[in-house]
This record gives structure tokens, sequence and C-alpha cells, in this order.
């Protein structure tokens, strides 16, 4: 089963774009995705409703952000994104009448639920700022600079 990696991706765009100076294209980011742009900017017009991301058309246009790095936290994007599911199991519902399958899915569904809210506390205790300063910090202790690092992805 592919695991849905919408928020891993727009995470990867949105720490590029803050090192941007100048508009990045859809396709520019598409090719940071591995996508298609298309893919692009419907992610992005989830970011763009919520003032995180702002767009302009025509020659020199593309996006750029539109918030502040430590005010807008994990759990701000996973929302912006439509909160794509979190976990990738879940429970056998082919006889719902057997009382063991019943006890199975009472008992994994509580502590689905409890993960589940676990996770989505932790994302919002992550801002993109911190998430920004541990990038640097790896590229740093690699001696590798943003500014390579961006090209290698063409953009």
């Amino acid at each position: 089963m592919k695991r849905d990696s919408k928020l891993s991706g727009v995470l990867h765009i949105l720490l590029h774009m803050a090192e941007l100076d100048e508009p990045v294209t859809s396709d520019d980011l598409s090719k940071i995705m591995d996508t298609n742009p298309v893919v692009v900017r419907r992610l992005m017009a989830g970011l763009r409703k919520q003032d995180y991301v702002r767009s302009e058309k025509g020659h020199g246009g593309g996006w750029t952000l539109a918030c502040e790095l430590d005010e807008v936290t994990l759990l701000d994007i996973y929302q912006a994104v439509g909160s794509p599911s979190l976990l990738a199991i879940g429970n056998r519902t082919e006889a719902p009448g057997c009382l063991v399958e019943q006890s199975v899915n009472a008992t994994l569904g509580k502590t689905f639920d409890e993960a589940e809210q676990l996770l989505l506390q932790r994302l919002g205790e992550v801002t993109l700022a911190s998430l920004s300063t541990d990038c640097h910090e790896r590229l740093q202790a690699r001696g590798i600079s943003l500014k390579a690092k961006r090209n290698s992805h063409g953009v």
C-alpha cells in the first residue's frame, strides 16, 4: 500500500520557498516533489486559502510564502492539505456480528484514536521555523549550502 506523502511533500516545498527571495513556479515546485504541476497547484490552493502562501500570475509570477515560519505548525499545514489519513491500518469488517471481531475492533479503534490524537498534538507543537532550523543544521553538518541543495532539485 502506498503511503500518502502530501504533508511531507508540501513541507519540503515550503522549506525551499522560505529560502527563496523570488516567486517560484508550480513547474519548478513539481520538480521538488517529482510530480505534475497540476498536483502542486491543487496542494498549494489549500495553503493559499489559509494565507500561508500567495500566488502571482504572469511573467515573473509564481508562489511565495505569506506567513511567518514561527507562527505556523505542522498541524496547520496538515489541516490545510485536507487532513489526510494518519494511519494506514484499520479494522476488519467482514463479520460485524462476530463478538471476537467486535472486541478486536473496539480495542483497536480506541488505540488508533489515541495514537491519532497524540500525533496531532505533536504536529501542533512543531513549527515550520523549527523544521527549517533542523534542515539548516543537517546541511551545515555536511558542509552543504541550502543554495546547492536547491539546485539539486532544479529550483
